[in-house]
């Protein structure tokens, strides 16, 4: 455990303002002038979606939040920065942005809708760019000054999920892996007391890993500066943090700072029905209808499974070959789990689905992320918001694992409060939906399939084959 004093300060109740819970003014008002920022929040003229004025679903405790005074206001630098989702937690720990660099323009958008002003979005809007071209002296900066450089940089090239699809899942050889060098460019050009980074678990652990590329990186650092920076990683699964879902990252830290840098403890778990039970019913007039040639088999799926239920292995009818599809294929939410990991570009068969047998709308979305229910997602839904939310860190994961980094910058002892982002239980929970039998336009599937053919032998080893065995017939 970090080793120093730490003072606290109570927030008194504040005054109620028309249309904000008191629960929410109080939190916001210590969110922002943990930033410095002093803002006294109004309702936002548009968002994706609100809960009831009761503020069920978030920040849940009591009327009035004991916090810690950091003593400074810890500066952070955000890339990659997407919806905002590392950027709204580590806000929530206490760091106030002085930047973000985000290329995406319906993202910068969204930044800008939900806290212009406050997180200067950077004319430098590919991290390359910024890398070449931003100094410390263009944010009021001296080098070294910067408390955080914090981002989760392109995650395909180290995707599990991209080995379904050709050409993917190559690590560094992937063109977008070579941001994480510009990145750390960045890293030399400011540097920075630590840096966090988010990515999938193929960034630290298997055949694409990053980590020895990192390493050589940073030991050039330290040769040209030096300032030698250790590295820390660990695979979280946002469940573990209070997210309703699950959702294993690798998170990275590097710090130049000699105290330790301590993780953080988990949290009591919460569930999909804690985020998403009690929400509105989507307008009429939106379409979420579930699409594609599977569609009308969702219902005949129990809650919280998948195609499995339908193999010789579960107990539907043997319509499909035990794992011979994506985890994902028909998957379906369960009220009392944590719900699986959204991903940011699903075809029209991919989970998790909602228990109604629909696809999820944005306000469910950012709810299951952990984004308070008034964070607006610029853009349309299909191709902007629903990429947006899958692409974004939870918040709450980043503001626990902020709140470490606070600790660890400030030599102060971690908090031990409730995170700002936490997320209420809500009880009791449903019962499960009922299941329907199989719709007779699926019988012609019934018989018996081949089965995976085991590890090692999956789509990705089978497409490496015959990629190598068309180079010998080149030969």
């Amino acid at each position: 455990m970090t080793t120093g004093t730490s003072a606290r300060q109570t927030l008194p109740v504040l005054p109620s303002r028309p249309g904000v819970p008191q629960r929410w003014y109080s939190r916001f008002f210590l969110l922002d002038a943990l930033a410095g920022l002093g803002r006294v929040p109004g309702g936002p003229a548009l968002c994706v979606g609100r809960l009831s004025a009761s503020g069920r679903g978030y920040c849940g405790h009591d009327e009035s939040v004991s916090i810690r005074d950091t003593r400074a206001s810890l500066t952070c630098l955000s890339a990659f920065s997407g919806l905002g989702g590392m950027d709204l937690g580590l806000e929530a720990a206490g760091f106030r942005h002085v930047g973000c660099i985000e290329w995406d323009e319906a993202a910068r958008r969204s930044l800008k809708a939900n806290r212009d002003g406050k997180w200067p979005v950077l004319s430098h809007r590919d991290v390359r760019d910024a890398a070449r071209e931003l100094r410390p002296a263009d944010l009021g900066l001296e080098v070294g000054e910067l408390d955080l450089l914090a981002g989760a940089p392109p995650c395909q090239p180290y995707s599990k999920a991209a080995q379904w699809a050709p050409g993917s899942r190559q690590g560094l050889e992937d063109p977008r892996g070579r941001y994480l060098d510009d990145f750390l460019s960045l890293v030399e050009t400011f540097l920075p007391k630590a840096v966090l980074m988010e990515n999938v678990r193929g960034f630290v652990a298997g055949s694409t890993s990053a980590l020895a590329h990192l390493q050589e990186h940073l030991a050039g650092i330290a040769d040209r500066t030096g300032h030698e920076y250790r590295v820390q990683s660990q695979l979280l699964d946002a469940a573990d943090y209070g997210v309703p879902q699950r959702r294993v990252r690798a998170i990275v830290v590097l710090t130049r700072l000699q105290r330790p840098f301590e993780w953080p403890g988990r949290l009591e778990p919460r569930v999909a029905w804690d985020a998403i039970g009690r929400l509105p019913a989507p307008p009429d007039e939106v379409d979420l209808r579930a699409k594609g040639k599977w569609a009308d088999l969702l219902p005949s799926i129990p809650e919280g499974s998948n195609y499995l239920w339908h193999t010789s292995r579960g107990g539907g009818l043997p319509l499909f070959g035990y794992r011979t599809r994506y985890w994902s294929f028909l998957l379906k939410l369960a009220k009392d789990e944590p719900s699986w990991t959204l991903p940011a570009s699903p075809g029209p068969s991919t989970g998790p689905f909602h228990w109604e047998n629909r696809p999820l709308t944005p306000q469910e979305l950012l709810a299951l992320q952990s984004f308070p229910s008034d964070w607006r997602v610029e853009g349309t839904r299909r191709l902007d918001q629903v990429r947006q939310i899958g692409n974004a860190t939870p918040p709450l994961l980043a503001e626990v694992v902020g709140r470490s980094l606070v600790a660890h910058l400030t030599g102060l002892s971690a908090a031990t409060s409730p995170p700002v982002l936490t997320i209420r239980r809500c009880r009791p929970i449903a019962e499960a939906s009922p299941v329907i039998e199989v719709p007779t336009a699926y019988h012609g599937y019934i018989g018996d399939h081949a089965d995976h053919p085991g590890n090692g032998k999956g789509p990705g080893v089978r497409r490496a084959t015959k990629v190598a065995s068309a180079g010998r017939v080149d030969r």
